[in-house]
């Protein structure tokens, strides 16, 4: 959990607007210096019991705590919505990065990827594409479907893989950091998705590109994940799609 601990050190505070748990991603809008941020997260949950214990003990109630506490959440290794909440809350604290670019991360991928052992954690729309522009490609899912391997192959995939790229959800789950030391000292490693803090901390964990998400439009994306959109849905209503790379990032594709 240093991982975890090292992002939510040096966050600035503010004001939490508004909390939304969407079937899909999970969103929190915190004000900041009189400025609204929204941030995102894939959204988990443990299976639905009627008459168990609530999966947000506080539903209601969000508003009424700061971002930071907010943030908290995100070490909640048990409530799997509770840590949801907690990295949207992360995300929407952390400033800005001053340079991105708006390249895929799939174009990334294939271009680093062309002549190489590829293995991704998660499974992405663009694998069926991804995986006839690549030398070779391993995909890692806890669900997995046909032609994956499951998660727990990662310890023997990550090492001789020359390129991996790792969903950002691996942070909600609280398996990022384990996975980030998995990888070779000499392999690029990406991690991608909305989830996907846009921190250089990562890349002092071993993470050489980010590809992550800015909310450009808070109240459409607000109304289309709370009423169950899905991704394609949620980056039509007003998310801009970016990647940042470590500095003196030198791997040749």
């Amino acid at each position: 959990m240093e991982l975890l601990k090292k992002l939510l050190s040096d966050l600035p505070d503010g004001e939490v607007a508004e909390v939304r748990i969407g079937l899909h991603w999970t969103a929190v809008v915190i004000e900041i210096e009189g400025k609204q941020r929204c941030g995102l997260s894939s959204t988990l949950e443990n299976p639905h019991e009627h008459g168990g214990e609530p999966q947000v003990p506080k539903a209601g109630l969000l508003e009424t705590l700061t971002g930071r506490q907010l943030a908290a959440f995100a070490h909640r290794k048990n409530q799997p919505t509770l840590a949801s909440v907690g990295v949207a809350a992360l995300n929407a604290l952390l400033p800005l990065p001053e340079t991105v670019s708006e390249i895929n991360a799939e174009h990334v991928l294939t271009d680093y990827g062309a002549d190489k052992l590829v293995a991704i954690v998660g499974h992405f729309p663009f694998i069926p594409r991804l995986r006839e522009r690549v030398r070779e490609l391993v995909v890692l899912e806890r669900d997995p479907r046909e032609g994956d391997l499951p998660a727990e192959a990662a310890s023997q995939v990550l090492p001789k893989s020359e390129v991996v790229a790792i969903t950002g959800m691996a942070l909600v789950n609280h398996t990022l950091e384990g996975l980030l030391r998995l990888c070779a000292p000499e392999s690029l490693v990406m991690v991608l998705g909305p989830s996907t803090p846009l921190s250089p901390v990562l890349f002092d964990y071993g993470a050489d590109i980010l590809s992550g998400s800015i909310v450009t439009k808070i109240e459409p994306v607000m109304r289309a994940l709370s009423q169950g959109a899905n991704f394609r849905q949620v980056h039509r209503a007003g998310v801009r799609l970016v990647t940042m790379k470590r500095p003196g990032l030198t791997y040749s594709k």
